[in-house]
């Protein structure tokens, strides 16, 4: 059977919306209702398996219509918090989501807005060595053995298709047992990879390189078996300081990507994910590949049925993922076509959010990861104080508390996020997006009903942190928002 033949639930009902002008009051509303279906299945604790109700169901007990229903639906269905099921004993159907899609959608993503190797290896050296430590204080007998049987895995060779040696490091985020940590670490070493294609490196040099991760990885291994995270923490920073010395001299930037080959028909390889979701990757990848022309036409419906050799339905239910992350929408009529768009991060960061809701992070996960995240920051601007422009930006930050929108949810973020900003890490500025829309949704009553006392004590917090920015005083303003961020752990529910 070819891949054609595989037919998808999405021919049902794609035909009704692809293709048509969405009115926006529709969208706006079925935004609000997969908000409400998000919300029901975090408060009941995320029974996967358990029906939400039946369409007619969900219809009536929401007040919509059919189709602003469905348009609800699919970004239940993109955020992978529920399923729709059609025919009998059908409906929709709590899922156990896959953060694969949104993290390959981000690293897309980073590589778009032109993250570099030093980007992504300040990240890396954030908070990889920190899942090092943890992993070393949490480490099981069952995580020993997981271990061992990854460093021994891996292998001298010189073949640059297996260039990365990095599994240890997402062994190592899942043994932090911080879901933050697991996650980003994920994001990050997919970002390596992309990242690691050797340019003029000779196989001496590579072998020489993956000689030098072998026996770092075996000393971390070492150390996270024997309980020492002190160690652990400090032979991963060595570790990383050394990649990021080799992906400076030999690696390729995001520029390049399109010396990429291009990706052409799709085959069932990946059982896992729904085709539309692998369909979907090989179209963001085909795109990044060509440079994300934005606003060309990378072909008609019929030239990309025929290219990736899938049915209708299923390109259909691609393009609708596509068109989520803006990264493209397909155009009607003469001259018409997927048309390349401007990808926005807000899909993947809402997945993301939801996904750590499932994986059940606490306050505590959420601090950890957001201090070692802010204080990176934090350093980042620092260094930039004698500049104008961020003088000027953070007064205005500052003053956005008093000064915003009353009704703004994301008002006490906003200086976090224009700090992230100034910092000019595109990795970090993700990764604290997430995090704050996590807190956000775990402190919005909090936030809504907080006294213009709490108000002026922000601004005053904030204030002090730029002060210490400004005046060039790294250690103290590390300090400040250090506090700051303890401080937080109250306005978690």
């Amino acid at each position: 059977m070819s891949v054609a033949d595989v037919d998808t639930s999405a021919a049902d009902d794609s035909a009704e919306i692809i293709g048509l002008e969405r009115d926006p009051a529709v969208g706006k509303l079925a935004a609000q209702v997969a908000r409400r279906i998000e919300a029901e299945v975090v408060q009941r604790g995320w029974p996967v398996g358990e029906s939400l109700g039946s369409e007619p169901d969900l219809r009536e007990r929401h007040g919509v219509s059919r189709s602003v229903l469905r348009e609800a639906v699919r970004l239940v269905e993109h955020h992978q918090v529920a399923r729709m099921r059609r025919g009998p004993n059908g409906g929709l159907f709590v899922v156990a989501p896959d953060a694969g899609p949104a993290a390959r959608a981000m690293v897309i993503y980073l590589e778009y807005v032109g993250t570099s190797v030093d980007d992504l290896m300040q990240a890396r050296r954030l908070l990889e060595p920190l899942a090092a430590s943890l992993a070393a204080q949490n480490v099981t007998e069952e995580g020993i053995a997981l271990v061992r049987r990854t460093v021994a895995a891996e292998t001298v060779t010189e073949a640059p298709e297996d260039r990365t040696v990095e599994t240890l490091h997402v062994v190592l985020g899942a043994l932090s047992t911080n879901p933050v940590l697991r996650l980003f670490v994920d994001v990050l070493i997919r970002l390596t990879t992309r990242f690691s294609e050797p340019s003029g490196a000779s196989a001496r040099e590579f072998r020489r390189a993956r000689e030098e991760a072998i026996r770092y990885h075996a000393e971390i291994a070492d150390a996270v078996i024997a309980g020492d995270s002190g160690k652990a923490e400090a032979r991963l920073a060595e570790y990383l300081d050394g990649v990021s010395a080799w992906m400076r001299s030999h690696s390729r930037t995001s520029s390049s990507a399109a010396t990429r080959a291009s990706v052409t028909r799709v085959t069932d390889d990946e059982p896992q994910a729904k085709l539309a979701e692998v369909v979907a990757g090989r179209l963001r990848d085909d795109i990044a590949t060509t440079g994300w022309p934005v606003g060309a036409v990378v072909g008609s419906e019929t030239e990309l049925l025929a290219r990736y050799g899938v049915s209708r339905a299923v390109l259909r239910e691609a393009v609708r993922l596509l068109e989520y992350h803006s990264v493209a929408r397909m155009r009607r009529g003469p001259g018409g076509g997927l048309v390349v768009g401007t990808p926005d991060p807000q899909a993947s960061i809402d997945t993301m959010a939801l996904y750590l809701e499932f994986m059940q992070v606490s306050g505590r996960d959420l601090v950890v990861v957001r201090d070692a995240v802010e204080l990176g920051i934090v350093t980042r601007v620092t260094a930039r104080s004698d500049e104008p422009a961020v003088a000027e930006q953070l007064d205005e930050a500052v003053r956005w508390v008093s000064d915003g929108p009353a009704d703004d949810q994301e008002i006490a973020d906003h200086y976090h996020v224009v700090l992230a900003g100034l910092a000019g890490n595109p990795v970090l500025a993700l990764f604290l997006r997430i995090l704050t829309e996590l807190w956000r949704r775990h402190s919005t009553a909090e936030r809504s009903a907080a006294a213009v006392g709490t108000r002026a004590e922000v601004e005053y917090v904030h204030r002090r942190i730029t002060e210490a920015v400004l005046a060039g005083d790294e250690g103290l303003a590390r300090h400040r928002m250090r506090r700051h961020l303890a401080a937080l752990t109250e306005w978690w529910h």
